[in-house]
């Protein structure tokens, strides 16, 4: 059982804040759905090849576009050949049974009214597979590794999908797992709340609010 929130921002400031904004910029996994499992053994595959401990691999790799997050894991090694084949794996991984399942509240969140698009630093392939395990739609508007230069923490996937749905990204709300996607959020100069999914509030405490995944910020219960 996760411990209480006690002095982080929590769930009635994350309802005023969803409720004011005018679109939603959403992550996908750890926010939308769950692979974990598939990602922690792409990121068991790149630790055993070189020696290098798990975890520090996937917390590494987590929330970023593989691209950014390899190279200073390898300094000596052949850094698109790792990329590539950390990618074919995860994209391998996720047509398998159970590769990804839903967040609760993600379905809901999904068909809220508000114009909203997903931003994750999976490739688009990887991403449209996930939600199609998942049984979740696909927004309109997603912005993914294909479309940017430079993923999180840098702010431009937000940036992007807030003019995708030419709406000011001051006017939006991030919805966001990970401390680079605060970050990111922030940068693009909106309001974040942050899901307790894959880390403990401590970790997120830059966001604006907290709560524990998208069903308590629905109040779904």
């Amino acid at each position: 059982m996760k411990p209480p929130l006690q002095e982080f921002p929590c769930r009635t400031h994350a309802a005023a804040l969803l409720a004011e904004s005018a679109a939603l910029l959403v992550d996908l996994d750890g926010t939308l759905l769950d692979s974990t499992a598939a990602v922690r053994r792409a990121c068991a595959e790149l630790a055993h090849r070189h020696g290098l401990d798990e975890d520090t691999v996937y917390y590494s790799i987590y929330g970023r576009p593989p691209r950014q997050a390899i190279p200073p894991l390898l300094p000596d090694g052949d850094d698109q050949a790792e990329i590539e084949a950390f990618d074919r794996a995860e994209l391998e991984y996720a047509h398998r049974p159970g590769a990804a399942t839903p967040l609760p509240g993600a379905a809901d969140l999904l068909s809220i009214t508000k114009p909203l698009a997903i931003v994750t630093s999976c490739a688009q392939p990887l991403a449209a597979a996930r939600l199609r395990a998942a049984g979740l739609v696909t927004p309109r508007v997603m912005i993914t590794a294909d479309d940017v230069n430079r993923g999180k923490p840098d702010p431009e996937g937000f940036l992007r999908a807030a003019q995708r749905l030419e709406v000011s990204p001051t006017r939006c709300v991030v919805v966001e797992d990970s401390p680079a996607g605060i970050t990111a959020g922030h940068a693009a100069g909106a309001r974040v709340i942050a899901l307790r999914t894959t880390r403990e509030a401590a970790a997120l405490r830059e966001a604006d609010a907290i709560v524990d995944d998208l069903a308590a910020l629905l109040g779904i219960t």
